[in-house]
């Protein structure tokens, strides 16, 4: 299955709390942090939420 590496890029400072509790829940806690989640239509769609402030990148898409 395909995995997702998300890094932050930029600072949430001036955004909405919304997309900074985003952030947190991705798993990121401070600026050029990198975590890696399964890739699934949720995680997508937090992606999505805060992608101005995020780098996703698809890692490992191949069959196991």
């Amino acid at each position: 299955m395909a995995k997702l590496r998300v890094t932050w890029i930029k600072s949430d400072i001036g955004y909405a709390k919304e997309q900074k509790r985003t952030l947190r829940a991705l798993g990121v806690h401070r600026l050029y942090d990198t975590v890696e989640h399964e890739d699934s239509p949720c995680i997508r769609g937090m992606i999505a939420k805060v992608s101005h402030l995020v780098k996703a990148e698809v890692i490992g898409d191949g069959p196991e």
